[in-house]
């Protein structure tokens, strides 16, 4: 048993968020305001308006937003959908929900600014924070589709 070290590690709290098949996972630490998602800086997500919308809870945050790294890892769905979980993600650990009403562990804000950013981004869009649970309907036998059928014609 020489030589075995054990290392320490600070618990952290994950924040999920989905939509669609995309499902995502955000950490939060103290730092310089750095944001990654998938471990590539999130200012070089392209297309340009997934960028937009995945930065969207951080710009109605403002200057807080340089007080914190945010790391969040997505997986699923298409572009539009990651960027749009990633997003849930980003606000749920800006604001610090956690699911049964518990207060995370070690969130770099106090309960007020978190207070604060969780009014600011319901009133932007509720769905920051409750996320949006639509998915679309599975295709079924007897069509092209989820619900068209082929027509009939009886005379």
């Amino acid at each position: 048993m020489e030589g075995i070290t054990i290392i320490m590690t600070s618990k952290i709290d994950l924040y999920p968020g989905q939509r669609k098949t995309s499902k995502a996972v955000a950490t939060i630490a103290k730092g310089s305001g750095k944001v990654r998602i998938n471990n590539i800086p999130a200012e070089l997500v392209q297309p340009e308006v997934a960028k937009e919308l995945l930065l969207t809870p951080l710009t109605l945050v403002g200057e807080q937003r340089n007080k914190v790294d945010i790391n969040v890892q997505v997986a699923g769905g298409g572009f539009m959908g990651q960027a749009f979980a990633s997003a849930v993600a980003i606000s749920r650990a800006l604001t610090g929900d956690v699911k049964g009403d518990k207060d995370p562990k070690e969130h770099p804000f106090p309960k007020s600014i978190r207070e604060e950013i969780r009014k600011k981004l319901t009133e932007y869009d509720r769905h920051f924070l409750a996320g949006d649970h639509r998915q679309s309907e599975s295709k079924k036998f007897g069509g092209p589709g989820a619900r068209r059928r082929k027509q009939k014609s009886y005379r």
